[in-house]
């Protein structure tokens, strides 16, 4: 799968290795650097966070951004904190992830037909990137999406994923500009080309600790999911 030289594996090399966000790149250090007492023997990862999953996937996850003490840790998206506790339970069950659990990059998780990829690559304080570092991050995206070849579905892990997405399709074209696609969660946009869109909340703690997002809210996205990528 390549666009000129480029495949999904060398532009992870070049994510990891990203320093355009001068804010990012020093917190990111700087906690991987102090670390969280709970973690204390851990070698933190403290770099841009690469894409993660099966390259000729069908379905794509889309997300905010790394956690400070989960994927800024582990470096794996999702992997190591309770959003991923949350997350890769659902993925198993409905039949894109080996198993229902995600510790580390070396726990042999493996995906099939699902790609898990983020708006942001660097954990940002407080959750919150600024919208110059979302435009930053975003070529990233548009060469991701020029390399899964076989996509058909992107599900959007909240507002700010989904909202980048949408730019994404204005920005190449897939979608005109200042198109009103209002995000809902379980909502499903068909966009020029082929691709459907389904809009979700974040599987963060304060989601599913408050009950907005239920285990079978979300099992029925990823379903939904399959069923529109013509999984069986």
């Amino acid at each position: 799968m390549t666009v000129g030289a480029l495949t999904l594996k060398t532009l992870n090399a070049r994510i990891v290795a990203c320093d355009r966000c001068p804010r990012l790149r020093e917190y990111c250090a700087e906690v991987a650097r102090v670390r969280r007492r709970a973690y204390a023997d851990w070698e933190y990862w403290g770099k841009p966070v690469p894409s993660f999953g099966d390259e000729q996937a069908q379905v794509l996850a889309l997300g905010l951004a790394p956690g400070a003490h989960g994927s800024n840790r582990t470096g794996r998206p999702f992997t190591g904190d309770g959003s991923g506790d949350f997350l890769f339970p659902v993925l198993h069950e409905a039949g894109f992830a080996s198993q229902p659990f995600a510790t580390s990059r070396n726990d042999g998780m493996k995906l099939t037909d699902l790609w898990i990829s983020a708006v942001v690559r660097c954990a940002p304080p407080a959750n919150k990137p600024t919208p110059e570092e979302q435009r930053n991050c975003a070529p990233w995206l548009d060469q991701e999406f020029s390399l899964l070849k076989n996509l058909r579905v992107v599900v959007c892990l909240g507002r700010i994923a989904f909202d980048g997405l949408l730019a994404h399709a204005e920005r190449t074209g897939k979608l005109p500009a200042r198109a009103r696609l209002g995000f809902a969660h379980g909502a499903e946009y068909a966009l020029p080309g082929g691709l459907t869109v389904i809009a979700s909340y974040h599987p963060s703690l304060q989601n599913t600790n408050t009950g907005k997002l239920t285990r079978p809210m979300f099992l029925t996205v990823f379903q939904r999911a399959r069923e529109l990528a013509g999984l069986q």
